[in-house]
């Protein structure tokens, strides 16, 4: 049976020849290894060439690493107190040149293994200081009759180790030990290939066992190549495998309501109420969810569309569907400012054809939120906007038939799964996000979804233009600040959260806004204020005060990321902006630019600035942009980092890098199309192993029906 060859590879860590309780302990611990499999899936992240032997003549300034052998004929001790500064010993090869080996650390160790008069393999980076080469921390391997002296296969392998670790000797050549011991108990039944031969030829494959053992044990770096290539590409194939069986096993098993009709409501707001031309892309978008809703299949629709692209009157022009067919409808926001204002938008809009549209936050209480519970259970209400409050037992719907979710990455799962028991069929589901996904990510995380992209702005719309300015540019900042109050504009002003600190974001804030009181004093300009320690009801407000524009400037922390929609305000300044990510730059960038006139967004930095924070300002000056923007923050943070993905199990890679593996993603997710278009339930008999592969994966992660929710 397939489920018995993984058996070896269930072993327990412990059971390895050289490990041991307690070194099983730390392993655990310390990288997370608890059995053989997990072992073997513990990667190299780079390996080193011993396969050429220096004499130390050889050696110059411009050598990186060195393989030297040689006999020590010295050790010393160089004493600060009571404990060792560092330990010293010199090598002599066979030529009689001489070389300096120091250890800064590690000492006490040191000093037991290294012997006089003994041979010893030395593997390290050669340093230069007054035409004397030295070596610091080499790597050291005892001669004796038992070394393998052999050069050519000598390619190493580096793995990543702790301090912890190194106490019970295993280090990165502890570890390659130990894999070595593990290696020699395993055969080709418990690394069976489990794709087709046609798929390997198509992709020009090297063999699954061939690539584990050369991903260890390699002979060359053209074997690494491929056995990365190989690794990687299972990764991302049998991840794409899953969420496309999903997608697939979704569309045939999930009865969806069918939105048969466009009635009055969608053709009279369209034709009489629309306050502008959609774009080609919104069109675009409405049209994939009008297909889909057709169907007679549950939809689960991601519409990403960067900021101000219109994708809340595309989930408006869905809900209208939705409403024209008997259903009711309802939106779900991650804040209640954000769920005000879609509240107050949506009111506004669907006014002129008699819809009633109703808030749900945790601030509704009482008779108020009890009449709205029992006008919703009538079906009074057509459309409901709300926060998490939603997702409580007492709110029932009449017939819920579309569920939008706005910025969906701010839920968590299980949340979201709520949302599916709000009805006796599961409704349609619309996720719309602002926040720009890199192609590889979504092809990840929602690679079982229906994926479209709002890619145009509504004409009209002028890109902004960003600058970055240093400290030192201040008063110009300030100048410029005023001639846009002064053309009768607005400003944001936005300082960081400090060190996660509630209190010292608040102490920097008002810092901040006492400087800028002085430079913008009343009369003449007004202020407002804005803050996470503000009680909802004070924000509301400070928000409405500047947008009737009673106030002339916003000071706040990131609260107004979402949410806040003045297009009079002209002019975004980001305090500190090399504390912020680019995704939260990107963000508050797109709070301008909302109204027809010229908008900026100034990042004023500190003047020294790491690598990665020039990186994200230049990149921010440089592109508008949300997905070209999006690909960097990845290439920066990693994926797992990003908008909260870090709790899904499909990021969680041990070798493949979706920022850095673009192609091999495309490769894998094409080949698993191409597989399952042929043959869907895997019944082939080279599909076989594959098959039995997957349900074993399936059993062990205790696959769930989360990824079926958006």
């Amino acid at each position: 049976m397939y489920e018995e060859r993984l058996s070896l590879l269930d072993t327990p860590i412990s059971y390895l020849k050289g490990v041991g309780p307690k070194r099983a302990e730390v392993l655990g611990k310390e990288l997370n290894l608890f059995t053989f499999s997990d072992l073997l899936h513990h990667f190299p992240f780079r390996y080193v060439d011993k396969t050429k032997l220096y004499v130390i003549r050889d050696i110059t300034p411009d050598t990186q690493y060195i393989q030297l052998r040689g006999t020590i004929i010295g050790i010393e001790a160089i004493n600060d107190g009571k404990t060792a500064k560092r330990f010293t010993a010199t090598l002599r090869d066979q030529e009689g040149s001489l070389i300096e080996l120091i250890w800064f650390k590690g000492i006490s160790y040191m000093q037991q293994y290294i012997r006089r008069n003994t041979d010893y393999m030395v593997f390290g980076k050669p340093n230069f200081f007054k035409q004397k080469v030295s070596i610091a921390h080499p790597e050291m391997e005892m001669i004796s009759e038992e070394t393998d002296l052999s050069l050519d296969n000598r390619f190493e392998a580096i793995y990543s180790s702790t301090e912890k670790l190194r106490t019970q000797n295993l280090d990165s050549r502890g570890i390659h030990r130990l894999i070595k011991t593990l290696w020699e108990r395993i055969g080709e039944q418990d690394l069976p290939e489990i794709l087709p031969p046609d798929l390997l030829k198509t992709y020009q494959l090297m063999g699954r066992h061939a690539a584990y053992r050369n991903i260890h044990l390699p002979d060359n770096d053209q074997v690494i190549a491929k056995a990365e290539y190989r690794l990687k590409f299972d990764e991302f194939f049998l991840i794409q495998m899953r969420l496309l069986r999903q997608k697939t096993d979704r569309h045939h098993r999930l009865i969806g309501f069918k939105f048969d009709k466009v009635g009055d409501y969608f053709n009279t707001f369209y034709h009489q109420h629309l306050p502008f031309e959609l774009t080609g892309a919104q069109k675009r978008v409405v049209k994939d969810i009008r297909r889909d809703t057709m169907t007679g299949m549950q939809m689960n629709r991601l519409v990403q569309g960067d900021v101000g692209s219109g994708k809340t009157m595309v989930a408006l022009l869905a809900m209208l569907i939705a409403l024209d067919n008997g259903f009711q409808t309802c939106m779900m926001a991650p804040t209640e400012i954000l769920a005000q204002q879609h509240y107050e938008k949506l009111t506004e809009l669907v006014q002129p054809i008699g819809l009633k549209v109703e808030l749900l936050t945790g601030s509704v209480k009482g008779k108020k939120r009890r009449l709205l519970l029992e006008s919703l259970q009538l079906g009074i209400i057509h459309i409901l906007i709300g926060t998490h409050a939603l997702l409580e037992d007492e709110v029932s719907f009449k017939n819920l038939g579309l569920v939008v979710v706005d910025e969906q990455h701010r839920f968590g799962v299980a949340q979201r799964a709520r949302l599916w028991q709000k009805n006796e069929q599961p409704p349609h589901i619309l996720v719309v996000t602002a926040t720009p996904i890199p192609r590889t990510l979504a092809m990840t995380l929602y690679g079982d979804l229906d994926v479209s992209v709002i890619d145009e702005l509504p004409p009209g719309r002028k890109p902004i233009v960003t600058y970055h300015a240093r400290e030192s540019q201040r008063l110009r900042v300030f100048g410029f600040i005023r001639e846009e109050l002064n053309k009768g504009r607005q400003t944001y002003i936005v300082y960081p959260l400090i060190n996660e600190s509630e209190k010292m974001s608040y102490q920097n804030l008002m810092d901040g806004y006492e400087s800028i009181s002085r430079a913008f004093p009343p009369p003449e300009f007004q202020i407002s204020i804005v803050h996470g320690q503000m009680s909802a009801a004070d924000k509301d407000f400070e928000m409405q005060r500047f947008k009737n524009r009673e106030t002339h400037i916003m000071v706040a922390t990131t609260v107004i990321e979402v949410g806040v929609d003045v297009p009079n305000a002209s002019l975004m300044l980001i305090e500190s902006a090399e504390r912020f990510g680019l995704s939260q730059l990107h963000q508050l960038r797109g709070r301008v630019g909302r109204g027809a006139e010229q908008s900026y967004c100034v990042l004023m930095s500190g003047d020294k600035l790491t690598a990665d924070g020039k990186r994200r300002l230049q990149t921010m000056v440089e592109t508008n942009d949300g997905f070209q923007i999006s690909e960097v923050d990845m290439e920066l943070r990693g994926p797992g980092d990003m908008q909260g993905t870090q709790q899904s199990g499909m990021l969680q890679m041990r070798i493949a890098n979706l920022a850095k593996d673009q192609q091999i993603l495309q490769n894998a997710r094409n080949a698993a199309a191409d597989l399952l278009q042929n043959d869907p339930n895997l019944q082939q008999p080279e599909h076989t192993a594959l098959l039995r592969y997957l349900q074993t994966a399936d059993r062990q992660q205790g696959q769930s029906e989360w990824s079926r929710i958006s």
